[in-house]
């Protein structure tokens, strides 16, 4: 039987193998560029040693593990130690042995909270076997801004030309550009500002990771494998909020995503001039639509009357809280919750 225990540095080699099999040439080559980023720059790991790893191990061999990525988690007036769960494998022919089970109860019962954003199959049927709560859907919100934005792949050219020319009109009147009110800069660095913006605002969230000025720069500024822009919205001389996007080349179309944000959600102003801002860094990339993951009521009702609409969602957050005291149904009630596409790697 397979012995699940923490990774050792001596292993590295063995999981680059593994991976490899499990996922293939090209994901493995993208595995190396992010790995040291990934499981030694995360400055939730500071003073750990070796990274946040489970594996199993059969003899020399190894035939799974379970990947995870620390943060501080923001819930229900207190902060947590949480992990989002991250590059779950299990070798082929040791598959139906349990094995994944067990890797993932080891990651669970080392943390406050295990989270998994946008779980693959089954990944979802895994934690459904092990009776973990539900997964929440998190809202997929799209702003067109050219005669293109609707246009799909899996569709015909006539189809997309016909979609194109009804919907102009529509689209003209939502993407029309608005002035940015506001001090927003683009920048490369994020200074201890940020970090006094969430030390203000975090007690309007239910649930949300703890976005500091060094959690924000590991994610978002020193990714090798990803490249992101950031803005920051300045109000005498303190930050009001940020956001962060990139710009993507898709099938018969371009889009933004706007991959992460935080404001006051209470401060309108403040969440508009970062959208504007984006609308306008988006119109300069020639996108066609702008697309946006939110799970905070608040922000997503500021989102719809910038001109997003809501789709059908595309991506699912698991939370296993293991905290006593919750409210009932706690997990019923997330739109207090700040989830973005940015939270875990479901962006990369």
């Amino acid at each position: 039987m397979a012995l699940v225990e923490a990774y050792r540095p001596a292993d590295r080699p063995a999981l680059a193998a593994l991976y490899r099999r499990v996922f293939g040439n090209d994901a493995a080559a993208v595995d190396r560029l992010r790995w040291e980023w990934l499981y030694k720059g995360n400055p939730r790991l500071a003073g750990r040693g070796t990274p946040a790893l489970w594996v199993a191990r059969e003899g020399p061999a190894l035939v799974g593990q379970c990947g995870t990525m620390p943060v501080r988690l923001r819930l229900h007036g207190t902060e947590i130690d949480a992990a989002w769960g991250i590059d779950v494998m299990v070798a082929p022919e040791r598959r139906r042995q349990a094995i994944g089970q067990r890797l993932v109860a080891a990651w669970d019962a080392s943390v406050d909270a295990a989270l998994g954003l946008g779980p693959t199959r089954s990944a979802a049927a895994l934690f459904e076997g092990l009776g973990w709560p539900r997964p929440v859907s998190i809202p997929l919100l799209v702003k067109p801004l050219t005669r293109r934005a609707l246009r799909r792949g899996d569709w015909s050219p006539t189809v997309n030309r016909l979609v194109s020319a009804v919907t102009l009109p529509m689209v003209k009147v939502v993407a029309r550009s608005r002035p940015v009110h506001g001090e927003v800069e683009i920048v490369r660095r994020f200074d201890p500002a940020l970090t006094r913006l969430w030390d203000r605002i975090a007690p309007k969230f239910d649930l949300a990771v703890r976005r500091d000025a060094p959690y924000l720069t590991w994610k978002y500024l020193k990714p090798p494998h990803v490249r992101y822009s950031a803005i920051v919205l300045r109000r005498e001389g303190e930050v009001a909020g940020y956001a962060i996007y990139r710009h993507v080349q898709e099938a018969r179309t371009r889009a933004t995503l706007l991959v992460d944000f935080l404001a006051d959600p209470d401060d309108r102003p403040a969440v508009l001039a970062l959208l504007r801002f984006v609308d306008r860094e988006a119109r300069a990339a020639d996108s066609d639509k702008i697309r946006c993951c939110c799970l905070h009521t608040a922000f997503r009702s500021v989102l719809k009357r910038s001109g997003y609409f809501q789709r059908t969602p595309t991506l699912e957050l698991v939370a296993k809280l293991n905290v006593p005291g919750l409210p009932p149904r706690f997990h019923d009630r997330p739109g207090r919750w700040h989830v973005t596409l940015g939270d875990g790697d479901a962006d990369r």
